[in-house]
């Protein structure tokens, strides 16, 4: 479907062998409802790789991406739980990019999501209209339903957060993401040999590097449904 709100929060990450059994356990019953919790958080949700590194791909829509900078997420920044703290700390080759929404298109949600990260292109603007075109093709494959094109937010992280510093290592950013999301594996495979091939990426990267990766969803949380009771 269509993104929620205006801003994303994307973030790769892998874990160790030791935390990774505690990781789930954290994100599902601390630290995604914590977050989804905060004002202007829409929803989160965490996919685990079926080809791709890192591991997990995790994003959180808000309503503007100046919620990824408001005093109230940078207090929980600043503020991490005993358990946040010690899960973090097992975190390994972090990806973290606060981003604009420039185009989003679906109805309803997909299992599957295939990830696209674009580096530093020669010309942005090519970069930008190329994919803006792509989009609506995507769009109308079978299986497919939703497309979104994501731009990296100018000047995010430059001051550090206690929780950034338990990472140990600084987190990379993206300049440009495309998320694919599908009903099925099949239509990503069919993505891949067609309109959204490697070959097309490529055209459309002008000197960008472009990363992808597939991804199932394991776990989604609006903030509608914080509070709720059975």
């Amino acid at each position: 479907m269509a993104l929620l709100g205006k801003g994303v929060l994307a973030i790769w990450n892998g874990i160790t062998e030791t935390g990774e059994a505690e990781f789930i356990r954290w994100h599902i019953r601390e630290h995604i409802p914590e977050r989804v919790g905060l004002p202007g958080f829409l929803r989160g949700r965490r996919y685990i790789a079926h080809e791709g590194n890192p591991k997990y791909f995790n994003f959180y829509e808000t309503e503007t991406p100046q919620t990824l900078q408001s005093p109230a997420y940078r207090a929980r920044l600043d503020a991490p739980t005993p358990w946040t703290q010690a899960v973090v700390r097992e975190f390994r080759d972090t990806s973290r990019t606060i981003c604009e929404v420039v185009a989003s298109l679906g109805t309803g949600e997909g299992a599957w999501v295939e990830t696209i990260r674009f580096g530093r292109a020669d010309d942005p603007e090519i970069l930008h209209r190329g994919v803006v075109s792509l989009i609506k093709d995507i769009a109308a494959e079978d299986g497919i339903v939703g497309v979104h094109f994501l731009r990296g937010v100018n000047g995010q992280g430059s001051v550090p957060t206690v929780e950034s510093k338990l990472r140990g290592q600084p987190d990379v950013t993206c300049e440009w993401i495309l998320l694919v999301e599908a009903a099925t594996k099949g239509s990503v495979d069919a993505l891949r040999i067609g309109v959204c091939s490697d070959e097309a990426i490529h055209r459309l990267s002008s000197g960008a590097t472009a990363e992808r990766g597939t991804y199932l969803l394991q776990y989604a949380l609006t903030h509608a449904e914080i509070g709720r009771t059975g």
